[in-house]
């Protein structure tokens, strides 16, 4: 399995928001993530970082 889980980093805490994400996809001033389940989300955030080997995404806040 290939997926990632995404957290956003809220004053350094990591606060899971999806997971099994299988596509992040730009849109408009923020990103929507898809997971296998069908589940979609449109997050006001931007990547902060990937951690492929852990499967982590971690997305920070757009004011």
């Amino acid at each position: 399995m290939c997926e990632a889980n995404a957290y956003l980093i809220e004053e350094n805490d990591e606060k899971l928001v999806m997971e099994a994400v299988d596509t992040i996809e730009p849109e408009g001033d923020g990103l929507v993530l898809n997971n296998i389940f069908g589940e979609q989300k449109l997050l006001k955030a931007r990547i902060h970082s990937l951690a492929l080997v852990d499967h982590k995404i971690y997305l920070t806040s757009i004011s």
